[in-house]
């Protein structure tokens, strides 16, 4: 049943939905993303040398809710889901991830745009999101609770248990620690991040994410640079499986291709997180950046979470031979980092994934605490209590994800990725011509 529903929602016309979308504002604005890369460029990745920008404030810096961002989005999707996506969909599943990457580079812009534009402070901190574009810009308060709810369920299943779970599984095979002693663990440090609030969980991104970043970007390019002969084969496997139709398959051909498409197009979108609306509500908390400066570094995070991190895991992979002949998942990219590094490589891939996943969580429980307190406001339930409720319910959420074996959620959470995106779509399918009227 869940992969029926999997399917159906992840069917050609979410693709087309995706895509149609990303076309549209890519199409609008000239190619903006390719065109202006040197504008974009600057504004966010030029920042880094100086730190970002600083506020005077106490606030959250743009640096910063990047960081976030990028924290909620390099996960288990940069390992386990790029090492699924080729085992399910054949090496031509990066060619669409890297599609899917380019022209969610603007659907990212947009969506991040309208949440800034129109995000407002409620008892303080700021509040924005699609929901919030729903309700207050659109006038579909319907739609914006929609938008809430799967986004606050996503938040205990792809955001909590997922994660959680790809933690406690490296943290036993290679570290050997039990999972019920990473669950332990993982609650205390998670909640110990999170009850600091925003900033708090901003700042340590903003440590965190570049240092493992880099770390994982070196030992990549070691691992592909050692086997750099194997890279032409490599990128011709990639070009040949995204479009070809081998004679052998025959009728099966087409449905390879479209399962390649499906395969690439819904990982990088669980990896980049491009159309669901997520990045628009971590952007919103930043006080030092306006909406076209948000919406950039929303281009900048797709960038590097899609073309730069998955694309090094995908070619670390290609370029192993047979090291993980009928592997899949994290084992497969142990064993391909492994072929090279000797155990090295096994304990990085372990350690590179905990390391995400962590920050992956409490980038999360950002996201999904301010959808869920969207939701409580309009049950009139004290937002206090709320708030409560549901640090209760996520560390609960952690803690189960540590010790399930976690198939069922994987496929709810692709469920609820694509139903998510689509109140956030239905936004920028509204404001499209708003969007590209505010692109430089």
């Amino acid at each position: 049943m869940i992969q029926g529903l999997q399917e159906l929602v992840w069917g050609p016309w979410m693709l087309a939905a995706l895509l149609g979308m990303g076309v549209w504002l890519t199409a609008g604005s000239g190619w903006f993303q390719l065109r202006r890369a040197p504008l974009w460029w600057s504004r966010t990745a030029g920042t880094l040398g100086r730190g970002g920008e600083k506020t005077g404030t106490g606030g959250v810096t743009s640096f910063q809710t990047a960081c976030t961002a990028l924290a909620a989005t390099i996960g288990t999707g940069n390992i386990v889901g790029v090492a699924t996506a080729l085992t399910a969909g054949g090496p031509g599943a990066i060619f669409w991830m890297w599609v899917s990457a380019i022209i969610g580079m603007m659907t990212a812009y947009g969506e991040t745009w309208l949440g800034v534009r129109y995000r407002r402070r409620e008892n303080g901190a700021w509040v924005c999101g699609p929901m919030v574009v729903l309700e207050d810009r659109l006038k579909l308060p319907a739609l914006g609770l929609l938008y809430s709810f799967f986004c606050a369920m996503s938040s205990l299943g792809m955001g909590s248990m997922v994660q959680a779970n790809s933690m406690a599984e490296a943290a036993a095979h290679t570290f050997h620690v039990p999972p019920a002693v990473t669950a332990i663990g993982a609650v205390i440090l998670v909640g110990a991040v999170v009850a600091g609030g925003t900033e708090r969980i901003a700042s340590l991104s903003a440590k965190l994410i570049p240092a493992a970043s880099g770390i994982y970007l070196f030992f990549s390019l070691a691992v592909i640079l050692a086997n750099w002969e194997r890279l032409p084969g490599a990128a011709v496997s990639i070009l040949r499986s995204a479009f070809s139709l081998p004679a052998a398959s025959g009728g099966a051909a087409g449905f390879l291709v479209s399962r390649s498409l499906r395969s690439g197009i819904s990982r990088g979108v669980f990896s980049n997180e491009a159309g669901l609306g997520t990045l628009a509500i971590l952007h919103g908390a930043a006080e030092d950046g306006d909406a076209c400066g948000q919406g950039m570094w929303a281009m900048f995070e797709v960038f590097f979470d899609t073309i730069v991190i998955c694309t090094l895991t995908a070619l670390v992979i290609l370029t192993a031979g047979d090291a993980g002949a009928g592997l899949d998942g994290a084992a497969l990219a142990a064993s391909c980092f492994g072929e090279t590094l000797g155990v090295l490589g096994e304990y990085l891939v372990s350690g590179s994934m905990i390391v995400f996943a962590f920050a992956t969580l409490t980038a999360w429980f950002c996201m999904g605490r301010q959808a869920f307190s969207w939701l409580i406001a309009r049950a009139r339930i004290p937002s206090a209590a709320g708030r409560r409720i549901y640090m209760a319910l996520y560390l609960n959420a952690v803690f189960l994800g540590c010790l399930a074996r976690l198939e069922v959620v994987w496929g709810l959470s692709d469920i609820l990725n694509g139903l998510m995106a689509l109140p956030n779509l239905a936004a920028l399918f509204l404001l499209r011509r708003e969007v590209l009227q505010n692109i430089p």
